[in-house]
This record gives structure tokens, sequence and C-alpha cells, in this order.
């Protein structure tokens, strides 16, 4: 098996890109060899690589990848969650796909257009400034048809609230490139940006145990990687936020965090909507201040038939490093 790294700046790790042609089709077989790979990084030292991305040329005539999302989950080696996708992932694969020859080369202005397997989304990768092994990506994550801004909502309603130590918290659960619990963090006692971004674990223990609860109410599992959960504040930049990884803090926010913030604040009455209007009526872009840095995202809603509709939603100025090729041989111990 031969795997490809790339990184995408903000993300917490490399992704590890792999060819779906040369990978059983699914369940056991699939889990097993995931897991070789994951042995044989671990050997080299690149155990903290917790993305996997298998990808594939798209037999569908509006695509040009076929792209799943693999969350590695720090448990054991053969645990994965195959239920989200990740926007800084999806960057890598697009680069690695055109460096292995899988697309033609890329360009100013190129456009890779790429199917998520996991939740259907179509993803446009827009290549801007190339240089050398790095290439600067606009991301835009289009809707086949505009999507009623309250159908992006999990539970039907804007705010939705879980109860944590005997204390109930508002949160506003999203789904938009991925699915997110957001929460104000004046609600757990965090009132400005230093204190948000300190690296602090009682706020991070609080933080995982609100987004437990919420797993809990959605009957989804506890030990997978999804809703994630980010803590927003209003800030002079925009809006700030401190977001929750596998296993630890973002170093910024993931790609589809951004896109899913962004189309959140479109949604009235949601916990980021009440969060903007604090800053004016947000227009144009939108700029999501991290402790890695800032992020800027921009949504398309307009009314169709009077209802406040998303059809796209893209995040700007994204770079993306290929890193190169590593051969995933099995491990003396498996192969006996």
């Amino acid at each position: 098996m031969i795997g490809h790294l790339a990184y995408a700046t903000g993300s917490p790790c490399p992704t590890l890109v792999l060819d779906r042609a040369g990978l059983p089709q699914g369940g056991p077989a699939l889990r097993a060899a995931l897991a070789e790979a994951r042995r044989a990084l671990t050997a080299e030292g690149m155990g903290h690589v917790l993305k996997i991305a298998l990808v594939q040329p798209s037999l569908h005539p509006m695509f040009d990848l076929d792209y799943e999302f693999v969350q590695a989950m720090p448990d054991a080696l053969d645990s994965f969650d195959h239920h989200g996708s990740c926007g800084h992932s999806i960057l890598s694969t697009a680069l690695v796909a055109e460096r292995t020859g899988m697309l033609p080369p890329l360009s100013v202005g190129s456009r890779v257009r790429v199917q998520v397997l996991n939740n259907g989304d179509s993803v446009v990768c827009e290549a801007g400034a190339i240089d050398g092994d790095v290439t600067q990506f606009t991301v835009h994550f289009v809707r086949g048809r505009p999507v009623p801004v309250t159908d992006l909502l999990i539970t039907d309603r804007p705010r939705t609230a879980v109860t944590v130590d005997g204390r109930q918290h508002e949160v506003s659960l999203v789904s938009s490139g991925n699915a997110y619990a957001f929460i104000d963090a004046r609600a757990v006692g965090i009132e400005d940006t230093d204190a948000l971004f300190a690296d602090d674990p009682d706020l991070f223990d609080r933080l995982g145990r609100i987004r437990a609860a919420v797993t809990d109410l959605l009957k989804w599992p506890r030990g997978g990687a999804f809703p994630k959960i980010a803590a927003l504040l209003p800030s002079a930049g925009g809006i700030a936020a401190r977001a929750i990884s596998v296993p630890s803090w973002h170093p910024t926010i993931a790609l589809t965090g951004a896109v899913c913030l962004g189309s959140a604040i479109r949604i009235p009455h949601t916990v980021p909507w009440r969060i903007a209007r604090e800053l004016g009526e947000p227009e144009g872009l939108l700029d999501i201040v991290t402790p890695g840095g800032v992020s800027a995202v921009t949504a398309d809603v307009r009314d169709i038939d009077g209802v406040p509709a998303l059809s796209w939603a893209s995040v700007d100025r994204k770079r993306v490093t290929f890193q190169g090729t590593c051969p995933l041989e099995p491990s003396a111990s498996s192969a006996s």
C-alpha cells in the first residue's frame, strides 16, 4: 500500500491520502487495511496523523473525484469514524490527486469538483497561487439546490438545552459541512478572547462534557468524532471561536467548522446568529478569529418563496503543502 501526505494550514495534523481502488470495499477488511496503515505510520513516528482520505476518480459526470473521509480515533489503531467530513482533508486530497496523476496539473483558476461520499456534499476546490509543493485554494461548499436554513438545524430548533452536572446549557446544533454544537462562551464563564484561547483544561473538560450530553441527546456514539463543539464570543475582529478536535484543542477551526458557523449566523435565533448581531449585520465575508489565525467565510443565503435558503458557502485562502509519499508496508509482527 502506498500513501501520500499533505498538510492544510490550520489542520491539527496532515492527511494520509489513499487510492480507494487499492483497498477493500468496506467492512472488517477495510478496517483491517486502515489499521495496518496506521501501524506503519506509527512505526515511522507519524502516529499523530489521524486524518485519512480515500479517493478515486469519480464516475459521476459532475465530479472529478469521489472522496471518503475517515477519522482515525486515538483509543485504538483499528478505531475509525466514517460519519463526518473534513474540509482540510478535501483540499489535501485535491493536491495529492494532482501530484499522483489522478488529475491534470493544476494552474491558477483550476477547479477540482469533489463528491463527498460521507454526507453527499459537493465541494469545489479552486486553485490560487502555486509555489512548488504549496498550493493556495478557495473552497466552495455548493448545494445542488438552495436549502432552507432551518433545515440545517439538527433538532429543528435554533437552540437546544442539554443538562450537565445539574445545569442547563443552550447550544445550537447545526449541520452544514459537518455537524456542530455551538455555545456562547460566556455561558461557561469565559468573558474574553484571552480566556477563550488560553490552554485551560477546565474549559476543555466542560466543553467535552457538554458535547457528550449532546451526543446522548441525539443518540450518537460518545466515542465518535461528531458532532464537534465550538465556543464563541463576539470579537473586535469578527467572531472568536475555540473548537475541540480529536483528541485535543483544534489549533484553528475545521474548514467545515468555518462553513457551518458561516451558515449558522444566517439562521435566526441560533447562538451564532445572536453573537453576529452583537457585531452588527454581517454581510459578505465573516472573519472567524481563532488561536491559530483568522479564517474568512461567506455564505450565500437568498429568499426562495419568502424562505431564507443556503446556496453555497466558501472559505478563502487555504494553503496546502504536499509532503510526499510513504510506503505503508505490513509490520513484521502482523506479517508473521
